[in-house]
Parts: structure tokens; sequence; C-alpha cells
């Protein structure tokens, strides 16, 4: 049980750690005028990536 509560832990900071990159990334791009506007699929594209890349970065870490 305590290595299923790790890898959830894990995945769970992968993906946090996802979003505040792509989130700061935003942020610096609307800073300079680059993007004015985000459409909701592009919203939705991007937190579906971060999830996605937080699970497969949790799983890759995992030590057989």
């Amino acid at each position: 049980m305590d290595k299923f509560f790790s890898l959830f832990i894990t995945i769970g900071l992968y993906i946090l750690g996802i979003s505040l990159v792509m989130l700061s990334i935003l942020v610096v791009l609307k800073g300079l005028g680059w993007v004015t506007q985000i459409p909701d699929y592009l919203a939705w594209a991007m937190t579906l990536f971060a999830i996605g890349g937080g699970i497969l970065g949790g799983l890759r870490s995992l030590k057989p």
C-alpha cells in the first residue's frame, strides 16, 4: 500500500509541476503581448496534456 501511495503522490507532483511550467509560459507570453486570448479548447488541451504527462512521468520514475 505504501508503494501505491508513493506513486500517487509522485504522479500528482508531476501533474502540478507540468501545470505550473505551462502557466508560467502563458503568463510570460501574455506579458509580452503575444497572446491576448486563450480559447477554451486550448485550455482543455493543455490540461489534458499536463495530466497525461504527469501520469507518464510518474510511471516512468517507478523503479522495478
